[in-house]
């Protein structure tokens, strides 16, 4: 009945004298993948809660500048940096802007100024529209998603620089501001060794 089943576990089944380091391997394989997953928080990353974008210190600007802003009573940060049109879209941009992300902090790449890049600008775009669609239609600023896209017109943002992170972009530029602190995950038997 599901002999198919068997000869696809016959074909990666490793000889008999390597089967013990091949289990060990995906043993520590497996752990390795479950020690990431808790410590870079990865399942709060499905969430809207904008202390999510503090697991990283370098975002800890941009959450205090949204945290003064009007913004912060009405749009987290999903409902401005990530697509909102489908949900394929919005969870595939975040999935690929969160590995992004996550690749520049881990390996220490990061900017001393926080720029967003091209697609991130679209979305944001899209988003302030989607929100202010109704103020768009009524001033004629040359705002239009396509002629943005062709290199004409202006972004939001550029004549409204201030919403909603200010023109603060340096990581040290709000030295006293306060943001959550995500707790450790560090063993205290390991804090011990460590000492």
């Amino acid at each position: 009945m599901f002999d198919w089943a068997k000869q696809i576990l016959k074909r990666f089944q490793p000889p008999p004298n390597w089967r013990v380091p091949v289990i060990i391997l995906a043993g520590i394989f497996t752990g390795t993948g479950l020690f990431v997953f808790y410590t870079s928080r990865a399942w709060s990353y499905v969430s809207d809660d904008p202390a999510t974008c503090v697991n990283c210190h370098i975002m800890r600007t941009q959450y205090v500048t949204w945290h003064h802003s009007s913004h912060r009573e009405h749009a987290t940060c999903n409902d401005c940096h990530v697509p909102h049109d489908n949900i394929v879209r919005k969870y595939y941009f975040k999935a690929n802007d969160g590995l992004r992300h996550a690749t520049i902090f881990t390996l220490n790449t990061y900017p001393q100024t926080i720029y967003m890049h091209k697609p991130g600008q679209r979305v944001v775009q899209e988003n302030c529209i989607r929100c202010h669609g109704n103020l768009t239609a009524m001033v004629k600023a040359n705002v239009d998603l396509d002629a943005i896209l062709a290199g004409n017109g202006k972004r939001c943002w550029d004549c409204h620089r201030d919403v909603p992170h200010g023109t603060v972009k340096s990581l040290s530029a709000t030295p006293y501001g306060t943001a959550p602190v995500p707790k450790t995950d560090t063993p205290n038997w390991l804090k011990k060794l460590i000492k």
